[in-house]
């Protein structure tokens, strides 16, 4: 090409040499392209276009947020390294190489014929531990009682490693039944998976326990006092048997009571607090932590008395014609009155036992006519002596102690005020501030059938080593006149109810007026058998009635005899 050519163009976009130039020079080869090569741009793919270089701005704010993500990267490894280095390398050992529980499984609880009552389920894949399991045999929850499992927290690690044992035989027994947990080391790598486990201590699991109770003779006592308290309307009940030469207890049940397995599962808070505020009072144990008026269960007790101090021959016979007249001191015109609950008409001390004659006591008791009474002083003596103001030591949560009125008790609880005879009358007759639980009333009646040995009830088969706990002293004499009451109780008297062929069994009744106006009554049943060779002493109680109610405590052992004339009539041998 020529310079013209040249110099035309070179005008065309620059001027004169001289004008200042408004764009920089173009490359001739950005402008004369080869015309044979223009169908063989990609124009989609930018080829053929002249590209605008990225910006300063743009740079520097990249380098901005490179930087700080740098420093957030090393303030991060500063704390996993430095700050908290020691921290997390000890979580990643434990990760790596973890010591973990083995629970030692509970001792069984068995009945004294060999009966489970509390055994262990199979550990399952998401427990660590073995359930435990309680019999479906009514009766049984507060002699057995429950437990609760351990817990864990939401990490998973176990902040309560033991069971926890709530009530009953798992409570007092506890150290028997718990056993030693183990622990073992567990590998895993960095997933997760396990790659070898090595025991490091063996768990010791824990020991069973037998105990003395029969669990069938149990759960059928229970029946009789939950059928006969629902149909009479009484709020509760209890019942005890004990061998009168060992203490063993052989059956024992309160009602109503509690589900021991929904009590070891769990259950909502609105379930429990129904239980809780229930009047009838499920979770009490009525037998060791019930108090309760006596009533005339008490009168072989103050008839022992009465024979020990010499206060009245056996055979001297006191008119009942169904009540007393006690004159007033201060107001001759407003006699005290003390009623017999009927006419017995002339009565010894048997035939007084026999059909609890209140008129009989009242005269022996406090004194009557030309009848010297023994006096509150002496009552309480003898009542103290058969043990009902003592705790018996049964290994069972709650035992209460006994009530005996004084004049010092009436002094404390009355803002000062002072004994007077009536009030030895009705303590004469087991009424005013006398309580006794049942557990405490089965040992006095124990102490009676086998003539002086006041035991420590037990649980355990075989009873305590030290069972004796006192020995009473009354004449041979003494103790048969009130055996032969007791019999006659059963074939004339007031258990009549239990006159039965299959066992010879003494028996005494008690009902208690309690409640505002006497509306209310306490039913006892309390006795033993066989008559001849006694080995087993009872009491039943049912708890606040109404006073209209014509079945008592009576046939709940009635009912308890039957089942076991055919069931076990080994009890009657």
């Amino acid at each position: 090409m020529s310079k013209l050519f040249f110099k035309r163009i070179r005008n065309y976009f620059g001027g004169s040499s001289r004008v200042k130039r408004k764009y920089q020079d173009i490359n001739p080869e950005d402008i004369f392209l080869d015309s044979t090569n223009l169908p063989g741009f990609e124009e989609h793919a930018l080829e053929g276009r002249i590209e605008k270089p990225i910006g300063n701005a743009t740079f520097v704010v990249t380098r901005v947020i490179l930087s700080f993500l740098i420093l957030v990267l090393i303030g991060k490894l500063w704390i996993l390294a430095i700050k908290d280095g020691s921290v997390y390398a000890e979580i990643s050992e434990n990760n790596r190489l973890e010591q973990t529980l083995i629970f030692a499984n509970r001792g069984a609880i068995l009945d004294r014929n060999g009966v489970e009552l509390a055994t262990n389920d199979i550990k399952g894949e998401k427990s660590d531990f073995a359930g435990r399991n309680y019999a479906g045999i009514e009766g049984l929850s507060h002699i057995v009682g429950y437990v609760k499992y351990p817990l864990v927290d939401k990490a998973g690690v176990y902040y309560e490693k033991e069971y926890r044992a709530k009530d009953g035989v798992e409570l007092v027994y506890d150290e028997e039944l718990r056993g030693k947990n183990g622990s073992k080391l567990v590998e895993t790598d960095v997933t997760g998976e396990v790659t070898s486990e090595s025991v490091v201590d063996k768990p010791e699991d824990g020991g069973s326990v037998t105990l003395s109770i029969d669990a069938l003779l149990t759960q059928e006592l229970y029946k009789a006092v939950s059928s006969l308290a629902r149909s009479s309307k009484f709020i509760g009940g209890a019942g005890v048997i004990m061998d009168v030469n060992t203490g063993e207890i052989i059956a024992l049940t309160s009602y109503p009571q509690y589900d021991q397995n929904l009590m070891t599962g769990g259950i909502d808070q609105k379930t429990l607090n129904s239980l809780v505020n229930n009047p009838a009072t499920p979770f009490l144990n009525r037998v060791v932590g019930g108090l309760y008026t006596p009533g005339s269960i008490v009168k072989p007790i103050i008839a022992l008395a009465a024979l020990k101090e010499n206060i009245i021959s056996p055979n001297k016979e006191i008119l009942s014609t169904g009540f007393i007249t006690v004159p007033n001191p201060y107001n001759p015109a407003k006699p005290t009155i003390f009623k017999d609950w009927k006419a017995h008409g002339w009565t010894n001390m048997t035939e007084a036992l026999a059909v609890s004659s209140d008129t009989y006591f009242y005269s022996i008791g406090g004194g009557f006519g030309d009848q010297r009474g023994l006096g509150i002083t002496l009552m309480d003596k003898y009542l103290e002596q058969f043990g009902l103001k003592d705790q018996t030591g049964i290994k069972l949560f709650g035992e209460l102690k006994g009530v005996i009125p004084t004049p010092q008790w009436k002094k404390e609880k009355f803002d000062g005020d002072i004994w007077r005879l009536g009030d030895t009358y009705i303590t004469s007759i087991g009424q005013y501030g006398t309580q006794v639980t049942p557990i405490n009333t089965v040992r006095f009646v124990a102490a009676i059938a086998n003539k002086g040995k006041l035991l420590k009830p037990s649980l355990l088969l075989g009873g305590e080593k030290d069972s004796v706990v006192k020995t009473l002293d009354f004449s041979e004499s003494d103790w048969q006149i009130v055996h032969d009451g007791m019999r006659e109780g059963v074939t004339y008297g007031t258990s009549v109810g239990l006159n039965v062929l299959y066992v010879k069994a003494a028996g005494k009744t008690g009902t208690a007026e309690v409640g505002s106006g006497k509306s209310y009554t306490h039913s006892w049943s309390v006795g033993f058998f066989p008559y001849e060779d006694p080995r087993y002493a009872w009491a039943v109680i049912l708890e606040k009635g109404p006073a209209s109610n014509t079945v008592g405590a009576t046939s709940v052992m009635r009912q308890v005899f039957d089942w076991m004339s055919i069931n076990s009539p080994n009890y009657f041998k």
